[in-house]
């Protein structure tokens, strides 16, 4: 689709669905992400990355048998239904070797310590007589305990995972939970898929950096900020050019120093330092339009995606660099990293993993333009949504207010209160 001969940008009239354009995105991608190869990364610098490759248990999980609760270790065949009388032995507190336990003996045992060889099961203290732990230097302590089956509070080596067993697949995306288990198996560090690099340009003559003192027809680019976070949050390296002017040769000349500035020598990538340009602006029908003019004679695509905010959209390649044009209004920017640009990276990728989806009952009647899908933000609270401003895409105010984004389908022109729709939470 985006192969070939360098030519002029076209417009495509017929606006494309959010799923069709989701999907050119992702083919996009596919061809950033094929032989970026892989990284080793301590733990913690792996947090939202995905694994590379199959990691398999080094060891059972448990290691060893140990008890499930504060209490005595004991040979339940000792102990008779009517309960027994037993001469307390030597404690084992976590993280020690016992001996092996006697016949006749109960072991004072802590949650996590290993079992003593010849127990096989654990009474908790709360069921003995006395209620409390002798002490460590009593001589001839005895304790009474109830009956009990064999295997009782007594987590077994490999409950959770066996030795060689698939511990997690490639792909998963590494959260707290899968960097524990690693750690737990005696990871320090992991195997995961190098991150795409993303060069990341603002684009009008309007938009100045924040701090700067603001000037008359001026405003703070917000877009950067909004999609950088966004990117960092979803896994990417993002190099930010800061703000290019509306002159298309300004923003070639801003495209060409980053691409010629590589990250150094001996890296792989030397010679592409971004695998993904990514622009905000200047996408639409304008006459400034200055992405879609300094894209002249490159293989982009400048189309409607029947979509509200967030229509105007750019795709292709420039100078054989995967390249995606957002519009310039700060929430269409971010629904159209939402919409599309997470979703392919977790579709080629493996990570970020997707919003989570759920449904909610509107709080509110709602309409929206036929033909269109339209995204709107809102406030998900006990399972009802509550609209946080309206369908504008330059309330930047309603958008941080907001923790979803409230789906509705281009077929869906009118919605009461208290109907049902999907609602993706950020």
């Amino acid at each position: 689709m985006f192969a070939g001969s360098q030519r002029a940008p076209r417009r495509i009239s017929v606006p494309r669905s959010v799923a069709a354009h989701r999907e050119a995105v992702a083919e996009l991608l596919s061809a950033a992400t094929a032989g970026k190869g892989t990284l080793r990364l301590p733990l913690m610098d792996a947090l939202g990355k995905a694994l590379a490759v199959d990691v398999h248990a080094p060891l059972s999980l448990p290691p060893f048998a140990n008890s499930q609760m504060d209490g005595f270790a004991v040979r339940s065949a000792d102990i008779p239904d009517d309960g027994a009388k037993l001469r307390v032995s030597a404690p084992v507190p976590a993280g020690a070797a016992p001996d092996a336990l006697k016949e006749g003996h109960a072991a004072p045992i802590m949650t996590g310590a290993m079992i003593p060889e010849g127990a096989d099961a654990v009474v908790p203290i709360e069921k003995a007589t006395p209620g409390t732990f002798p002490d460590p230097g009593a001589v001839g302590a005895e304790v009474e305990l109830p009956a009990v089956e064999p295997g009782t509070f007594v987590r077994h080596p490999g409950s959770d995972i066996e030795k060689g067993a698939l511990a997690m697949s490639a792909g998963t995306v590494l959260g707290p939970s899968q960097l524990g288990l690693l750690a737990a198996l005696g990871y320090s560090d992991v195997e995961i898929r190098k991150p795409l690099r993303v060069l990341l340009l603002t684009t009008g003559d309007e938009v100045q950096e924040p701090g700067t003192e603001l000037t008359a027809g001026k405003i703070y680019d917000s877009n950067g900020t909004l999609l950088e976070a966004s990117m960092r949050q979803a896994g990417l390296e993002v190099v930010r050019t800061g703000i290019s002017d509306d002159r298309p040769a300004g923003l070639l000349a801003v495209l060409q120093q980053h691409l010629n500035d590589g990250p150094g020598e001996g890296d792989r990538d030397a010679a592409n330092p971004v695998d993904v340009i990514v622009t905000t602006g200047g996408v639409s029908k304008g006459a400034y339009e200055v992405v879609r003019l300094a894209m002249a004679g490159q293989p982009v695509d400048f189309l409607h995606v029947a979509m509200q905010p967030g229509g105007p959209q750019g795709l292709g390649t420039f100078n054989g660099i995967p390249f995606i044009g957002f519009p310039g209004n700060p929430v269409s920017c971010l629904v159209s990293f939402e919409m599309f640009l997470r979703p392919a990276l977790s579709q080629v990728a493996g990570t970020p993993a997707p919003r989570p989806v759920q449904k909610a009952r509107l709080a509110e009647p709602l309409t929206s333009p036929h033909g269109k899908h339209q995204v709107r933000r809102g406030t998900v609270v006990d399972g009802v949504v509550r609209m946080e401003g309206g369908a504008g895409s330059h309330l930047v105010h309603a958008l941080a207010r907001a923790n979803a984004l409230v789906q509705i389908p281009a077929n869906v022109t009118e919605l009461a209160q208290g109907d049902e729709v999907e609602v993706w939470m950020l």
